[in-house]
């Protein structure tokens, strides 16, 4: 059976609020990054996701740890649910996935200003050529 956890924390960067969208499938780790103005309530968090969460953009999913699947005592939960609202820091792991999603935006970002500038070369070339083209029309 493929366990499914879900984490979204949302906190201060200078200047916005921001929420981190973590999610663990089965043994695949993706992140998505929403970035806030003022700070969120939290039924403007709940709502936020209710409405838009196909329009997230996750980050390409990487190995995750594979999650133990024994009981654990009650306790013990509730320490570590405690402990995880007490850390309002972004994991590493999830850092690394906005970096990797934020990589594959910028390549291409950079791809189509290429291709847009490469058609501009071509346009204007055909441009020059067709005004040559009739300058010597008539001889």
């Amino acid at each position: 059976m493929e366990k499914t956890v879900s984490k979204f924390t949302v906190l201060f960067e200078e200047p916005f609020w921001v929420g981190i969208y973590e999610r663990v499938c089965g043994s695949r780790y993706a992140v998505s990054k929403v970035t806030f103005g003022a700070e969120p309530k939290d039924y403007e968090v709940y709502d936020f996701l209710l409405k838009n969460f196909g329009k997230l953009r996750f980050s390409p999913s990487m190995k995750a740890s594979a999650m133990a699947a024994k009981r654990m005592n009650p306790k013990r939960i509730q320490r570590q649910i405690s402990k995880q609202l007490q850390n309002t820091g972004v994991g590493t792991k999830a850092q690394q996935a906005l970096k990797l999603q934020q990589e594959q935006g910028k390549e291409s970002r950079k791809a189509r200003a290429r291709d847009r500038r490469e058609a501009g070369k071509e346009r204007r070339y055909q441009l020059h050529l067709k005004k040559r083209k009739e300058k010597h029309r008539g001889h």
